[in-house]
């Protein structure tokens, strides 16, 4: 029993410790999303508002992942333990954690977190009009997510109250939340079967209809890097799931409170611990990484065109001959006001367009091209007068 008690501590601190580094990492990430949408609207990188769309889906994921992990906490044997937080609690109410951890976590934040997931990678097939860059798409999203939970969420909540009336009728694992050790007074929480059940037939649901996301997700995608790590989140969220309801249907097997029990339960939570970590990396994290790389790479691009046009420019005024002169200082002029530079090429008798103006990109000016209308190496000159 002192080996029981030992293993089960440990893997308690274990889980408080991992619970407490992924909300961290979550509330970064969440600081991260922040960041990353207060930057491009102050400046003014419009084209990459696509990949902030959806700020708000995401960071309700990472809460749902945070209360997740609260939940889990209120789990442990290590909280029961005597002269711990939950120790002074008496069975009936250390009961009724337990059937809230049922309600919370199998019922409500479990299927959310899922929901949520789908609905993120169903955005990138949206169209613009109806999608992430729509002022009311999180919000809506947030709705569609509670309402399609809330069939699972009133499934667990009737087995929670009313399952004691079936106990009768039915082995005693399908309702049992709670085993009382004679030998202390702690109540340990349990997986019924019946809640496991009704997960399992979501996770399936949701399962399939992923993996049809992911298929036309992946039909369309280009990159190579993107199509791999598609395919690594459908796959690997959708094994995590699959192990957490598979370790929570053995469980009904064994006794609470054994080691072996501590060890199913434990790496249960490793499995959906994983799958949450894994979404937030590959929806939350990566897409504003590369956006914010993007963006840099863009900025460099445009300083390295400008630093080349400025040398062409400069170039061109150094080689022009001593009988330019009026022109040269014409086009000294123009360099310093920043807005156009001069380009006189060589014609003969019967071709009179050679002579062109180039646009310079140091500043707009008044003479540049309007928006949408074709774009030409330069302007042609008009005709010098005949003497």
């Amino acid at each position: 029993m002192h080996l029981t008690r030992l293993i089960a501590d440990a893997l308690g601190v274990i889980t408080i410790s991992l619970v407490t580094i992924s909300g961290l990492i979550g509330f970064l990430c969440i600081l991260y999303s922040f960041y990353f949408r207060s930057h491009i609207r102050t400046q003014g990188y419009n084209r990459l508002g696509y990949f902030s769309g959806p700020w708000i889906i995401r960071i309700v994921f990472i809460l749902f992942a945070i209360w997740w992990g609260l939940g889990e906490i209120l789990r442990l044997e290590f909280l029961r333990q005597e002269g711990r937080v939950l120790h002074t609690l008496n069975l009936k109410w250390q009961d009724i954690v337990c059937k809230c951890y049922i309600m919370s976590n199998l019922g409500f934040t479990e299927p959310c977190l899922f929901l949520t997931l789908v609905f993120l990678l169903r955005a990138s097939l949206q169209k613009t009009e109806s999608g992430p860059l729509n002022k009311n798409w999180n919000m809506k999203t947030v709705m569609f997510v509670l309402l399609c939970c809330f069939p699972v969420f009133a499934l667990q909540m009737t087995v929670v109250l009313f399952g004691h009336h079936f106990k009768s009728h039915m082995h005693s694992y399908f309702f049992r939340f709670t085993f009382k050790n004679q030998d202390d007074d702690i109540a340990r929480c349990c997986y019924p079967l019946m809640s496991t059940i009704l997960l399992g037939t979501f996770a399936i649901v949701l399962t399939l209809y992923m993996f049809w996301l992911g298929r036309r997700i992946l039909s369309l995608v280009i990159s190579k890097g993107l199509q791999k790590r598609v395919l690594i989140l459908i796959i690997s969220v959708s094994s995590f799931f699959a192990l957490r309801v598979a370790l929570l249907g053995l469980s009904i097997l064994l006794k609470p409170g054994d080691t072996l029990f501590e060890v199913i339960a434990f790496v249960a939570f490793l499995s959906l611990l994983s799958c949450a970590g894994l979404g937030i990396c590959m929806l939350v994290y990566f897409p504003i990484a590369d956006s914010l790389a993007l963006k840099k790479l863009q900025d460099d691009e445009d300083r390295r065109r400008i630093i080349e046009e400025y040398n062409d420019t400069q170039s061109l005024i150094v080689n022009q001959g001593p009988l330019d002169n009026i022109s040269g200082r014409n086009s000294i002029a123009s360099l310093k006001q920043g807005s156009i530079s001069f380009r006189t090429m060589e014609r003969d008798d019967n071709d009179r367009s050679g002579a062109f103006v180039e646009l310079s990109l140091f500043s707009p000016s008044q003479h540049s091209t309007p928006i949408g209308s074709p774009q030409f190496s330069g302007w042609p000159m008009l005709p010098s007068a005949p003497p």
